[in-house]
């Protein structure tokens, strides 16, 4: 079951327009096979399961192979850790100016950051074995904004928890 295998669901959903929710959409048949966490396929699938790049960078792995659980991760892992080749260098823009890409957000991501030097929603990992098997570690899969925010706060010597949680697909 790869990414392209909800072609159908994904014209479903552009078709819905703003008014086709992600409640609507994860009772949805075609998702039954993929027992994954609300908030896993939400960010993976509602959000950005036809979006080109993603589909270029992530449209070879089997989604029934992946198992995601809610990680703590140290700070320092996320310093170097990179996202898909279609995005390469995004996190690093983000990290550039870390108080505009929160203060363009609802104020809560900003008082949650300031209160526990962490992001409020946790962003999604992959092992990158599925990418590539003789690869190993984690990828950001989607959170681009959250990492490169975290490693901005980190460099300005902003608030920053030693450990932050994320859900991370391994096989």
């Amino acid at each position: 079951m790869k990414l392209s295998d909800f072609s159908l669901l994904m014209a479903r959903r552009r078709d819905g327009g703003l008014s086709y929710s992600y409640d609507q959409f994860c009772v949805d048949s075609a998702l039954a096979c993929l027992p994954w966490p609300d908030d896993v396929l939400e960010q993976f699938l509602f959000d950005h399961g036809d979006n080109a790049a993603f589909l270029y960078d992530y449209g070879g792995i089997d989604l029934r192979d992946i198992t995601w659980r809610l990680e703590t991760i140290p700070a320092a892992d996320f310093h170097t850790m990179p996202t898909g080749e279609s995005d390469a260098g995004c996190i690093e823009r983000y990290a550039e100016n870390p108080v505009h890409w929160v203060t363009i957000r609802p104020p809560e991501v900003g008082r949650h950051w300031e209160e526990h030097g962490t992001w409020l929603r946790p962003p999604l990992l992959i092992d990158r074995r599925f990418l590539d098997r003789s690869d190993c570690g984690l990828q950001v899969l989607e959170g681009r904004t959250r990492v490169g925010v975290l490693r901005g706060r980190l460099r300005e010597n902003l608030r920053v928890a030693g450990n932050h949680q994320a859900w991370v697909g391994r096989s």
